[in-house]
């Protein structure tokens, strides 16, 4: 996608969704980093409904170091793999209380010393909590990129370096959830909304549903 189409492609998405949120629920950076890690193999939709439950008794660092891997685990046992996410949340709050004064680290290499905190989490939280401009790609921002050829590439960190450099600076802190929210409601993987997608005419992607 040449450097005009990718202009008109972010101000189109611009427009129809001004100010992009998450569709996680959080209150705190806390519970945005739980959440993010708790989202790995999950939807949005699934850690929301475990987390209501366990942000109700353990809303930050604090209150969550006092529940052992079990007890988190019992709330969040909805989710795939959430034995192994209890005890990474379990160390991950332990090590913001007792390196980071229980507050959530601003910086990169920190964040992914976490555990269960890699690359794409991490962009997450660097952009979301922090407002940095990084763009976590997951499937869905994977699949967007590529399909559209918006930026073309066979990882995650490569799609992620390509989009980092090819995305308009007035586009970029928003650019993750414009892409996440458009490839996760329109342009999904089974059965995509190319009818209504506002950027079909800028997209290149041979296989798109035209009737």
């Amino acid at each position: 996608m040449n450097k005009r189409n990718i202009e008109e492609f972010f101000s189109r998405l611009s427009r129809k969704n001004p100010n992009p949120k998450t569709e996680l629920k959080f209150s705190n950076n806390f519970q945005l980093l739980v959440s993010v890690i708790l989202s790995a193999q999950a939807t949005d939709i699934s850690v929301n409904k475990a987390t209501e439950k366990l942000y109700a008794v353990a809303p930050n660092p604090f209150l969550m170091s006092l529940l052992s891997v079990d007890e988190i685990s019992s709330y969040i046992n909805t989710i795939g793999l959430h034995k192994n996410k209890a005890a990474f949340i379990k160390k991950t709050t332990e090590e913001i209380l007792t390196t980071y004064g229980g507050l959530v680290p601003k910086e990169r290499s920190q964040l992914e010393a976490l555990p269960g905190v890699g690359r794409k989490t991490a962009n997450v939280i660097l952009n979301i909590a922090f407002g940095q401009e990084t763009i976590a790609v997951d499937t869905h921002i994977f699949r967007v990129a590529n399909r559209t050829s918006l930026a073309a590439g066979k990882s995650p960190t490569e799609i992620e370096n390509v989009l980092i450099r090819k995305t308009p600076a007035k586009y970029k802190k928003n650019a993750h959830n414009w892409l996440l929210l458009h490839g996760r409601h329109v342009c999904k993987s089974r059965n995509p909304n190319c009818l209504d997608c506002l950027v079909s005419d800028l997209c290149t992607w041979r296989e798109k549903v035209k009737s």
